[in-house]
């Protein structure tokens, strides 16, 4: 099963940040790793690929006209290329076309890839259940078909789960950049020790990728982003017949969600936002939050693998050593690489860390731990890179044919269309840095402030000037927020700010480790977001989950 969520971007010692994303699609605290991951599959009917250029135009010529369609819901013939086993039977796949532009309906359009699995009893069907599982980039097809497990029950007796992939990602027109190769090498070069020469690439790969962008997708690029997903998502409100939006998003779902409100307050039905972005935040101090939390992870794994797994576990001494013998043996894969189980792509230190990361998304017990727990046996005890470096593949979106999801692509363009990244002052860089070297230094081994200067959008070519800022929804019915104390991809604090910004809401704690409630196995947390759900009982104020 691929997971899904917010992911952080891999640590700045390994890229440079050479995108300085801090977020990218990612995992919950269940799932596993299992071969090489990615979503370049496509489900029957479910949209169309290619650039703007290839658009088509001139079907509608109002805003209604789209609000009018009907979808014609068909068989899904291709599984998601993380589980070729997947029975899609049960499931119905379509497209809804929206306006490139709302404000030119007339022009061109796009037609965007839709899942339904089909409410168990139309008796007790209440209507749908609108899903976006974050990154930005993850496919909410794929989420749907894959999750099958954890929608079964009191949320699938009364909706029908739609999912969606987002405009310019996964099988809904998406972007185009750059080639696999071309991802490949990005993915796979450690980047240099001499921190003016990495930042010197860092820019160059920088300038690369937005001229690829906009040289392949330049008419789609400026319509990107959450502010057109949510107008979106209204349109599908009204085409799939819900006087209400009804809605579960994690991660940078959470965002998606926010926004909706934000624009559309008076339609937010039942909105429950798991593993929340703040829209306020400061887009540095969120990456350093992000760091610190992952850090925090390392050592909570590292310990559990020593204290618990001791006969199996590569790893020796106290939580602390081991968390730190880890980083110094993925560091040393830049001078070392390992051999896998493809002579052409060793484990090197970026995708060491990579491979790392994603399994950091878990919790005790979890498959994500067993992973990396097992992927780390294998490397340090036996020489082998090959289940690392599939876990850095599944967090990549890379395909076990070398092919990538749009899931890069789309985190740049929708991350600069939602967030303003200035120039940080000298203050500001100092500070984080500190920060970093204080309190995650492991993740942060080579890191010089130079890294941090670079904002993520410096050279993209359409970004936002909306400031972050509080999201209030005034006037929308209660919306959820469930946040967990020990989240390392959207740390705690963000939901609590999220549930203190808007009007009308209620926050839920889950306490524990690992991204996202949702799939985590807390069924307190999990019994709480569907009572929400299917029949509108919130948690009482100030309840805190810890099983």
């Amino acid at each position: 099963m691929k997971s899904f969520g917010a992911r952080r971007g891999r640590t700045i010692s390994v890229v440079a940040m050479v995108l300085g994303a801090t977020l990218v699609a990612g995992c919950t605290s269940s799932g596993s790793v299992g071969g090489s991951g990615g979503s370049g599959g496509s489900s029957g009917g479910s949209g169309s690929t290619g650039n703007a250029g290839a658009l088509p135009s001139g079907k509608f010529s109002t805003v209604q006209a789209f609000d009018a369609q009907q979808i014609s819901w068909g068989k899904c013939t291709s599984e998601p290329s993380d589980d070729p086993s997947a029975d899609l039977s049960a499931f119905q796949c379509g497209t809804v076309d929206v306006p490139l532009d709302y404000t030119k309906p007339s022009g061109k359009y796009v037609s965007l890839a839709l899942v339904k699995w089909p409410a168990a009893d139309p008796a007790t069907k209440v209507g749908s259940l609108l899903t976006n599982p974050g990154g930005p980039g993850a496919s909410g097809v794929d989420f749907v078909e894959e999750s099958k497990q954890e929608f079964d029950g009191a949320l699938h007796a009364h909706y029908d789960i739609i999912g969606f992939d987002p405009r310019g990602l996964g099988r809904s027109d998406p972007i185009v950049c750059q080639n696999d190769k071309t991802q490949d090498a990005l993915s796979e070069q450690d980047p240099p020790k001499d921190p003016t020469q990495r930042a010197a690439k860092a820019e160059q790969d920088s300038k690369n990728l937005a001229a690829a962008c906009e040289k392949n997708s330049g008419d789609l690029l400026p319509y990107v982003g959450s502010n057109y997903v949510a107008q979106d998502m209204d349109l599908m409100r009204q085409v799939l017949g819900d006087k209400k939006l009804n809605y579960l998003g994690i991660s940078y779902g959470t965002y998606i969600g926010s926004v909706y409100a934000e624009e559309f307050p008076a339609n937010v039905g039942r909105m429950v936002l798991d593993g929340a972005v703040d829209p306020n935040a400061d887009q540095l101090q969120a990456n350093v939050q992000q760091q610190l939390g992952f850090e925090q992870s390392l050592e909570k794994f590292a310990g559990d693998c020593v204290t618990n797994y001791a006969s199996s576990c590569p790893l020796s001494g106290t939580p602390t050593a081991a968390a730190q013998q880890l980083g110094h043996f993925i560091d040393g894969l830049q001078d070392h690489p390992l051999p896998t189980d493809d002579p052409n792509r060793p484990l090197d230190q970026t995708l060491g860390w990579t491979g790392v990361v994603i399994g950091l998304y878990g919790d005790v017990g979890s498959d994500w731990w067993k992973y990396l727990r097992e992927a780390l046996t294998k490397a340090m005890k036996n020489g082998d890179g090959s289940e690392l470096l599939a876990g850095a593949d599944q967090y990549d979106g890379r395909d076990q044919s070398g092919h990538y999801s749009t899931e890069q692509n789309g985190l740049i363009a929708v991350r600069c269309a939602d967030f303003t990244t200035p120039t940080p002052s000298a203050a500001a860089v100092q500070s984080a840095y500190n920060q970093l070297k204080t309190g995650a230094s492991i993740l942060n081994s080579n890191l010089a402030p130079g890294d941090l200067a670079q904002p993520m959008c410096a050279n993209w070519p359409f970004q936002t000037q909306q400031k972050p800022h509080v999201i209030k929804a005034q006037g929308s019915d209660t919306i959820l927020v469930v946040g967990t104390t020990a989240d390392p991809a959207t740390p705690y604090q963000n939901a609590v700010n999220l549930a203190n910004g808007f009007a009308n809401a209620r926050l839920l704690t889950r306490v524990g480790t690992g991204h996202a409630a949702f799939g985590s196995g807390n069924q307190c947390a999990q019994s709480a977001m569907e009572a929400y759900l299917v029949s509108g009982t919130l948690p009482p104020v100030g309840e805190r989950c810890t099983a």
